[in-house]
């Protein structure tokens, strides 16, 4: 497990792909027969290591959901992989399941980044995996992270130049943060691990979009650029509010049922998941309506992450409220008088200073 994630990943010794296919399908239908018709844009196998299971695993689920739902005949399909020359050696099969765009977990093109991250790949590796997809899938998209303890500017301008001739037509680029609970919340703790200052993780970020935007792939969210047409549709739904539903340990949904919107969570440990599918009793952990207030703080926070920011009529529509009514509008005034937001008959959009003091522009807005 990499020491910077807090997600919701277990390590096992032995994974049984049989018993994890047939849960997955199973909680997939008691979810589908819950929900009714729907229209799927997008499906995204992800949150962990994906690329470890069986490609029949994901043939299988394909097909169910296509049984269940409406998928749209130019629907994205994403799987999540790691570099390493096991993950590699599947691509086609995945691309045969029916994956039509790949995520790759470069993270760093530095071995000793790479080392320091925890990674299982070499930099070496990270190129020709990245080569590799290019050739099998539709589309593909490379993760990246910096903001790295000593990093210098110079050096991630030469190792993001490097990155590009690996750049199909997505990217994310995530500057390198400490959670709770992670290696690297202990090691910072105790005085053995040092972000860089904000004065150089400001010059980092600069030069990223700086570099970015000359090559045609303009930032479009904080942490994503793409060329015009390729931003990944999947996460533009988290971003845009709109209904998402997430199957497996950990996951969680928004969805709108009978004008209200849903949040679901599903049970994190994988063992209590599994044994609660089983069991008939599906595997959610929590089911709650959620209160106006919170899909408004909800909406805003996800939307002034997009370049676009938030579509009045869209959060009209979403929510049935005027996007003026829904946030501080005397702050409002304040961050267009400081350059940090502009408004227009278009919606609320944060301008480039706003979206490096994005948490602040929010919690302003939304007292």
């Amino acid at each position: 497990k990499c020491p910077y994630c807090d997600f919701n990943s277990h390590a096992a010794s032995k994974v049984d792909d049989a018993e994890w296919c047939t849960a997955l399908l199973t909680e997939t239908r008691r979810m589908a027969s819950e929900l009714g018709n729907r229209r799927i844009g997008s499906i995204f196998f992800g949150g962990g290591t994906p690329s470890l299971m069986a490609p029949e695993t994901v043939s299988a689920l394909l097909e169910l959901v296509a049984c269940h739902w409406a998928i749209d005949e130019q629907a994205e399909i994403t799987l999540e992989a790691n570099p390493t020359s096991a993950d590699a050696g599947r691509f086609r099969d995945f691309q045969a399941a029916g994956v039509n765009r790949l995520s790759l977990g470069v993270q760093a093109l530095d071995d000793d980044a790479l080392r320091f991250l925890g990674r299982g790949h070499t930099s070496d590796e990270a190129v020709s995996a990245a080569l590799l997809a290019q050739n099998v899938f539709q589309r593909t998209s490379i993760d990246l992270i910096y903001g790295r303890p000593q990093q210098e500017v110079g050096a991630w301008r030469a190792e993001l130049k490097r990155a590009l001739n690996l750049i199909d037509d997505h990217v994310s680029l995530y500057q390198l943060t400490v959670e709770k609970g992670t290696a690297f919340y202990d090691a910072q703790r105790d005085g053995k691990l040092a972000l860089p200052p904000d004065e150089l993780a400001l010059s980092l970020y600069e030069i990223t979009q700086e570099l970015l935007d000359a090559a045609g792939l303009p930032a479009y969210e904080i942490s994503n650029h793409a060329r015009t047409g390729a931003e990944s549709r999947h996460n533009l739904a988290y971003w845009r509010y709109q209904d998402y539903l997430g199957i497996g340990p950990g996951a969680h949904s928004r969805i709108m049922v009978n004008s209200q919107v849903q949040a679901l969570e599903q049970i994190r440990s994988p063992k209590r998941w599994m044994n609660a599918v089983d069991s008939g009793n599906g595997g959610n952990l929590r089911s709650e309506g959620l209160s106006h207030d919170q899909c408004i703080r909800e909406m805003v926070m996800m939307g002034l992450r997009l370049k676009v920011g938030l579509d009045r009529g869209w959060f009209e529509r979403r929510l049935g409220v005027a996007l003026n009514d829904a946030v501080d509008l005397s702050a409002l005034r304040r961050l267009e008088d400081a350059g940090l937001a502009v408004t227009d008959d278009e919606g609320i959009r944060l301008s480039t200073s706003g979206c490096t003091l994005l948490d602040a522009v929010v919690a302003a807005l939304l007292p």
